[in-house]
């Protein structure tokens, strides 16, 4: 097998396919990529069992072949070569290693037999559609941080996606929680994805599919089935497993009648709370929030440190509340609205509140309180 390659496009495609590759392995196979070189094109694939991801390239190849190398150590060489090089990938059947080559420099690596990688068979998929990159990347930024890493309830540790809203206005809903918070966004329904199975995305695949969307232009090809899901981004094709488990109904922690509407400036907002929880301490992140009137009082006291407040203008037409907050989970929420002015629908201290961009563009957010 010899292959020739710009070092630029063999770096590009293997930041792709790498990434996948848990450092620590215990089957030594799952720690190499699979290199497989035939009529001008060399692909190659990375796995953890879970999760596959695919790439491939145009490339000089005479002959063909495939042979597996450690995919952090192939990644690191060819990241160090210089750019504009042309590298020279050969190996050899006969013994078990793969030469790289480019200017002056020359590295041997072990190999694995290709027969050893481990193949995810995707089967058959009942739902196939498209979608715009940029769209579905928004659908991924904006719910992604509430996902959970509890262990314990590996049913919330993805995005839950499913087809909801009537027949008149059918949309594609994600939606993450971790019992705190709640992010819910979505997008007109795609042709061809009406009565999908609603699926959990796995938080490793979300985070996979986040960074191979680079630059949000042309469309993602969307293949599912009760079981896997396979990402087609350009050339990378991304398989995934998907949770086995029922997401709650989410839609009873959902406020529908919190009827005192806060509106804030978001920046001026976010900034705010950024600046009171600085004395906050890590165990206890609270922000109180004192609304009479016009007037919200955004305040941190921390026994140990010391405390904070400050005064913001705000629209609120309700009775007086004193209600708290993690300050964290509130930055986190406020970093997603798109618009300048954020509405905080409240009832009392102890409910849930609902906050979303005054112009809601099919994204809500629901946030517990906490006691302060």
């Amino acid at each position: 097998m010899k292959i020739t390659v710009e070092r630029a496009e063999l770096l590009k495609s293997l930041s792709h396919v790498y990434r996948v590759v848990e450092r620590r392995n215990t089957i030594p196979i799952l720690s190499n990529v699979l290199i497989r070189a035939d009529k001008g094109q060399l692909s190659m694939k990375a796995t953890d069992l879970d999760l596959e991801v695919t790439d491939s390239i145009a490339a000089e190849v005479a002959p063909g072949g495939a042979t597996t190398v450690p995919a952090h150590m192939f990644y690191d060489i060819v990241r160090k070569l210089p750019d504009g090089s042309q590298i020279v990938i050969e190996g050899s059947g006969e013994r078990a290693v793969l030469t790289i080559r480019a200017g002056r420099s020359r590295f041997t690596l072990q190999t694995l037999p290709e027969s050893d990688f481990p193949d995810l068979a995707a089967g058959e998929m009942s739902h196939s559609f498209k979608v715009p990159a940029a769209d579905f990347k928004r659908l991924i930024d904006k719910t992604q941080f509430a996902i959970s890493t509890e262990e314990t309830r590996y049913y919330l540790n993805g995005i839950y996606l499913h087809a909801a809203g009537s027949a008149k206005t059918a949309t594609l809903r994600a939606v993450a929680t971790d019992g705190h918070r709640l992010a819910q966004v979505e997008l007109p329904l795609p042709e061809g994805a009406a009565g999908m199975p609603g699926i959990i995305i796995p938080r490793k695949t979300v985070a996979e599919v986040q960074r191979l969307i680079e630059s949000g232009e042309g469309d993602i090809a969307i293949e599912l089935s009760a079981g896997k899901i396979r990402f087609s981004i350009g050339n990378v094709v991304l398989i995934s497993k998907l949770i086995d488990g029922t997401f709650p109904d989410y839609g009873r922690v959902i406020p529908a009648n919190n009827d005192k509407n806060l509106v804030v400036d978001k920046k001026d907002f976010e900034a705010a709370v950024d600046r009171v929880s600085t004395v906050s301490s890590e165990r206890g992140r609270a922000v109180k929030l004192s609304i009479t009137g016009g007037r919200l009082v955004l305040s941190v006291t921390n026994p140990d440190s010391g405390s904070a407040t400050e005064e913001l203008e705000v629209d609120y037409e309700s009775d007086p509340l004193d209600i708290g907050f993690n300050s964290r989970y509130l930055l986190d929420i406020a970093a997603q609205i798109e618009g300048e002015v954020a509405v905080l629908k409240l009832a009392d201290a102890g409910s849930p509140t609902l906050i979303q961009d005054k112009d809601a563009k099919g994204a809500l957010y629901v946030l517990m309180p906490m006691r302060v």
